[in-house]
């Protein structure tokens, strides 16, 4: 069995220590804390290093554990849970793998996540909010909380539109290439006659950038409109005009927010989001247009969608830009994406 110094590469462990004593010795600097976008930087990439070298070092103990029992193992019991556990260690390679790949500029960033109901009517908005529990989902086997900002009702079932927030260590850097259109094909559920239906709905992702950025926006550019919440809140406290809606005149941006307990919260957060996006409009202006900096297209139709999830005549879930596919859409579905992810991260997807 290879020890952890052969690995070398992303799993270097003597790089990955020297650097982690660095940034250990950037934090006992005098002044380290007094700039706090800095401080959070370097917090950040502490976090991730330990995390990681921790990680692969448990990956390699683990494995030389498994691979001394598969010697002596002489029943077949012991050989079919040294099958799945063997299973469960590739799989958790391939999680540290991704994970080192995500080292760009916000990729440590919480992530500002919405979904969007496209062309379909009240098919699509029960699609968005299909969409919406497989991202649900996903966080919670990652350990993300979620922060629901913004929520509008179908009219007969499911939702218009959703915006949360995901908050955790590489949220961005996990969900950045998840933008796009998503394509739902199925028998659908509020057809009496049975037939078959296609659904879109559109995802952005927009990382959330600290307070600590300067991003300076003008009172004369936004119109601000107040109005009543048309969801229960975060206990059911949005009993007056409270929710909040931002324009951003000059781009054209538009954040709502209408789960806090106040309009001055609901401000706040909504204030913070529009940040994020003008800030990143601001680093990628002379790289893309900025509708694909938002994550949004154009049109929410056919013949634009990045992944498939086709639940009849045939059960598939396919990425149109890897290629990537799984046949079990139920498990998809239930917030099991990362064979998505992973593929689009190695591949450099934008």
């Amino acid at each position: 069995m290879k020890n952890l110094k052969t690995y070398g590469g992303h799993f270097d462990p003597e790089k990955r220590q020297n650097r982690i004593k660095e940034l250990e010795s950037e934090i006992n600097k005098p002044n380290f804390w007094s700039d706090r976008r800095h401080s959070s930087e370097v917090m950040n990439e502490l976090n991730s290093e330990k995390k990681i070298l921790n990680e692969v070092q448990k990956l390699i103990d683990d494995s030389k554990d498994y691979l001394e029992m598969s010697q002596n193992a002489d029943d077949e019991e012991t050989v079919d849970w040294l099958n799945e556990e063997y299973e469960i260690l590739k799989n958790k390679l391939d999680e540290i793998q991704t994970a080192v790949l995500l080292n760009g500029e916000y990729d440590k960033n919480d992530a500002v996540l919405e979904i969007h109901s496209g062309a379909g009517g009240t098919e699509a908005c029960d699609w968005a909010n299909m969409l919406y529990r497989m991202y649900s989902r996903w966080c919670e086997k990652k350990k993300y909380k979620i922060e629901v900002v913004d929520e509008q009702p179908g009219l007969e079932a499911g939702i218009k539109s959703i915006t949360i927030i995901v908050k955790g260590l590489n949220a961005y850097g996990y969900l950045k290439n998840e933008k796009g259109i998503h394509r739902l094909v199925r028998l659908s559920p509020f057809d009496s006659n049975n037939r078959r239906h296609t659904s879109f709905a559109s995802v952005s992702v927009t990382p959330v950038i600290d307070d600590t950025t300067v991003v300076t926006i003008d009172d004369k550019d936004l119109k601000i409109d107040v109005y009543h919440s048309s969801g229960a809140g975060g206990q059911s406290v949005n009993t007056t005009d409270s929710a909040v809606r931002l324009t951003h005149l000059p781009t054209g941006i538009v954040v709502t927010c209408q789960n806090e307990r106040s309009q001055v919260q609901n401000k706040a957060k909504a204030m913070q989001i529009l940040r994020s996006k003008l800030y990143e409009l601001e680093v990628k202006a002379k790289e893309e247009e900025m509708s694909k900096l938002k994550g949004e297209i154009e049109d929410i139709n056919f013949g634009s969608q990045i992944r498939s999830y086709i639940m009849h005549p045939y059960s598939l879930v396919k990425d149109h830009r890897t290629n990537i596919e799984e046949t079990n859409v139920g498990k998809v579905l239930d917030g099991d994406i990362d064979k998505f992810i992973s593929a689009n991260l190695r591949g450099n997807v934008k």
